[in-house]
């Protein structure tokens, strides 16, 4: 029991106040995310199945107010069930040795965190709104407030939780940091975490100044028919190396050999075509994100992401028509704009969109190329041969996978690139890593899989401490396969 650690108070004398005190931070992150779940959990029994079910507000006010809690809950389990792991692993009531390596996997993976954090603010309203509006509404929401479990505190009060756990992560994770020595193996894996904690409440922060963007991309999401794709694409969500979605562009589009209508939502990440359900008259611009438009819009092709093309006006860019092209990859978009100034908007949004996107891919190479290159040393060497994964758990809907594998011992890492659509990837490597505390040091082997829209998805996790290889350095037998 995670309340229990401290009970031993022979072991409380044996730890120095430093650790004491980090032992109680660690304690902190534990219990609260414990009761932070029960929390969100509450809410669906308490207050999300009953106002599906009461027919007092439709199901899209309803999801209007709850945007993605289901995925909330999911990001808290994984994060809360490794750290109970973690525990089990360090013995009962005894000191938790590393927290820090948990919290840098788990913590970018809350991306649906910004979702709704930027969408919280039209809950609010709404539900006001309906109180005011609605007699029975109100009657019915302070009667589920009611549950002994809720310990008075109204549906309100709930949805404003997970703003103040993202905000908190940061808290507790630096107060763990500052108790931490900078000889102890978990200092740097603390100190990346302390990053992604500040770096995900950054981008919370932004997604709710960025209310406009935000209301678009659910209107997108909402009005965007993207069937075939071979994962989901959520609109108001991450990107997979840009930080949140952004919009940037919109307007019709058309192909220029067969006049085909088409109409253009470009983001930072990518451009997508698309096809209206009935052509737009001359006031349709006026439509596009409008509460009250019926328009509706399928995909036209496949996104086209922006690190892969080259844009470019025609040879004689002071013809009558405002054509531009787009080359992407071995196929070449000949489009038409609305006029020669629409044109200009799209080709220098789609350019400066394409540099931004390929720099910052290029900044993320040279940042693990300088871990790579460091030199170092220890006590010893662990060689590691990552042969194989076998029936890997599909993150797809068609079942297939692109998944690759990164091995990690404190700053080294090796990485073991992506195979195509299997989920029995081959990789038959090997790498080396310098030990340099052999009772502290862990190697961390995850298979993430390889997502466009969004951040790479962990599909396998596995924690490795280094003195299990103790009992078999005589032996011939590989210590791990994955």
């Amino acid at each position: 029991d995670t309340s229990q650690w401290c009970a031993d108070l022979h072991l409380l004398d044996m730890l120095s106040p430093m650790e004491r005190k980090r032992q109680g931070y660690i304690h902190e992150l534990i219990v609260t995310e414990e009761n932070y779940v029960n929390d969100l959990q509450l809410v669906t029994e308490i207050f999300h199945k009953p106002l599906l079910e009461c027919e007092l507000l439709t199901e899209k006010e309803v999801a209007m107010i709850f945007v993605n809690w289901k995925e909330l809950i999911m990001c808290n389990i994984k994060l809360l069930k490794a750290l109970r792991v973690r525990k089990k692993m360090s013995g009962d009531r005894m000191p938790v040795k590393m927290i820090g390596d948990i919290l840098t996997n788990q913590l970018p993976h809350m991306q649906p965190y910004i979702r709704f954090c930027s969408c919280q603010l039209n809950g609010a309203t709404l539900i006001q709104q309906k109180t005011d509006d609605n007699p029975e509404i109100k009657d019915f929401l302070k009667r589920l407030a009611m549950d002994p479990r809720c310990k008075g505190m109204p549906l309100s009060s709930f949805l404003l939780k997970p703003m103040q756990r993202v905000t908190r992560y940061p808290l507790i994770i630096k107060n763990i940091l500052e108790n931490t020595p900078e000889s102890h193996p978990d200092h740097s894996h603390l100190k990346a975490a302390l990053e992604k904690a500040e770096e995900l409440c950054s981008q919370v922060n932004e997604g709710v100044r960025e209310k406009e963007n935000s209301d678009r991309l659910e209107w997108i999401q909402a009005h965007v028919q993207c069937e075939g794709l071979s994962e989901q694409l959520v609109f108001n969500s991450v990107t997979n190396c840009l930080g949140p979605r952004k919009f940037l562009h919109s307007g019709k589009l058309f192909k220029a050999k067969s006049s085909k209508e088409l109409y253009g939502f470009l983001f930072n990440d990518f451009l997508l075509l698309t096809q209206v359900t009935k052509p737009l008259g001359s006031s349709g611009s006026d439509k596009v994100f409008s509460s009250k438009t019926h328009l509706q819009y399928r995909m036209y092709k496949t996104p086209i992401f922006l690190n892969e093309v080259l844009v470019k006006l025609p040879t004689d860019p002071s013809g009558d028509e405002p054509l531009f092209h787009i080359s992407h990859i071995d196929r070449v978009y000949t489009l038409r704009a609305e006029s020669i100034n629409e044109r200009t908007a799209w080709v220098q949004k789609i350019k400066a969109a394409s540099e931004l996107f390929i720099e910052t891919e290029k900044k993320k190479r040279e940042k693990a190329y300088l871990v790579r290159s460091q030199r170092a040393t220890g006590i010893g060497r662990l060689m590691v041969n990552i042969v194989e994964g076998i029936e890997l758990k599909p993150c797809r809907s068609h079942g297939k996978s692109n998944p690759y594998c990164e091995v990690t011992m404190g700053s080294q890492f090796c990485c073991f690139l992506s195979l195509q659509d299997t989920l029995n990837p081959k990789w038959n490597s090997n790498c080396q890593f310098f030990i340099k505390d052999l009772e502290q040091d862990v190697l961390c082997v995850t298979v993430f899989e390889r997502d466009q829209f969004s951040p790479d998805g962990q599909s396998f996790v596995f924690h490795f401490r280094c003195r299990h290889t103790l009992s078999s350095s005589h032996s011939s037998t590989p210590l791990l396969v994955v």
